[in-house]
């Protein structure tokens, strides 16, 4: 009986200068295997190759033929993409969205002053830039969140670096300002949210770190002082998931102290948990939610910025890393609506610097 040697065959192709592909895609072409036994082998060699490339082959002739073409109704897959740029260049400023529009707040801007009050709006329908009435100061580096239609905008820089203790409250139905009773605690660089119609108003500094934690009713009109936060710290995020406002990131005094502590406030008990620690430490950062996930973006370094985004995972207390965004900065602004989340505005490089790119982050639905 005939006995099949693949490796003797694999050496007489070699010696041949024949390869498989070439093999098998001249007796394809030719739809004969005449062409192939003729030309290159004997009939026993050549049946005794052909049966040795079926076996040895990762593909069947039929798997290889095909493996040639060009895929087609691929769809394809991407995280990112780039929406239309803020027409004003800005880093530092506030953030926050009511129904479809994504308003940028103050901030510091490229032309003129730096210190700025315009106020930007996206809209997020139909990909557009627009201007509201203008913050009555100018500020950088405040807190903004958003309560029953209206945005809440707290601290910041004033001129010449003064810490600022300004509470402003816009209506969008009317474009205007109105100016509120002032925070206690004079501050910039802090972070703001609104948990169950209270708005809270965490760390940040006044030419030192701050841990304080002071809460706002509207219903009442007054300022409250809440448990402080543990690590006294500026520069950093919040989200909120459940009812806890979750503080992340940030540094306590310049930018090689950043930090990776996620500590969260629940409310109802007035208290703080100590939770796993964000992967990178970063300052100069936004955060926002989907899903209950919590995405945080950017920051910087004294020799760089970051395009990190990583999520964090309230309910198993994990934290996972995400597509990097496209551009690196900090001091950018970071909101979400339905399953996107829109990165706008910061600055590429460290310390000031403006971007005015407006990039989009797609979160892919599970289940």
């Amino acid at each position: 009986m005939f006995m099949l040697d693949i490796s003797m065959i694999a050496r007489y192709i070699r010696r041949s200068g024949l390869i498989q592909n070439e093999f098998i895609n001249r007796c394809m072409r030719d739809r004969t295997f005449n062409h192939c036994r003729t030309r290159y082998v004997s009939p026993v060699i050549f049946i005794s190759l052909l049966v040795a490339f079926i076996i040895s082959s990762p593909y069947s002739l039929v798997e290889s033929t095909y493996a040639q073409q060009p895929a087609t109704n691929v769809p394809k897959q991407t995280s990112w993409e780039t929406a239309k740029a803020n027409p004003v260049s800005k880093m530092e400023s506030a953030y926050a969205a009511i129904g479809d529009k994504i308003y940028i707040i103050a901030g510091y801007g490229e032309t003129g002053k730096r210190n700025k009050n315009s106020v930007e709006v996206y809209d997020t329908k139909t990909n557009s830039w627009s201007n509201a009435s203008p913050v009555p100061v100018n500020l950088n580096h405040a807190a903004a969140a958003t309560y029953n239609n209206k945005i809440y905008l707290v601290g910041g820089f004033l001129d010449n670096k003064v810490p600022s203790s300004k509470f402003f409250v816009y209506d969008p139905s009317q474009d205007k300002w109105l100016e509120g009773k002032d925070m206690p605690t004079a501050r910039a660089a802090l972070t703001a949210q609104v948990v169950d119609g209270i708005l809270y108003a965490i760390g940040g500094t006044s030419n030192m770190p701050l841990n304080t934690n002071e809460a706002f009713d509207p219903r009442t009109d007054t300022w409250t002082e809440k448990a402080p936060m543990p690590t006294p710290r500026q520069h950093l995020a919040s989200a909120v998931v459940d009812g806890k406002l979750y503080a992340i990131g940030g540094r306590p005094t310049g930018k090689s102290s950043n930090l990776n502590n996620n500590e969260a406030y629940d409310p109802k008990t007035n208290s703080w948990t100590e939770l796993a620690a964000m992967p990178t430490k970063r300052g100069g950062i936004a955060a926002t939610v989907i899903n209950g996930n919590i995405y945080v973006f950017g920051g910087e370094a004294p020799d760089k910025t970051f395009n990190n985004n990583e999520m964090y995972n309230p309910q198993t207390n994990k934290w996972a890393e995400e597509p990097p965004m496209p551009t690196a900065r900090h001091g950018l602004a970071a909101v979400s609506m339905g399953n996107n989340i829109y990165v706008i505005g910061g600055g590429p490089t460290p310390d000031i610097s403006f971007a005015n790119v407006n990039e989009v982050y797609h979160v892919q639905s599970i289940g």
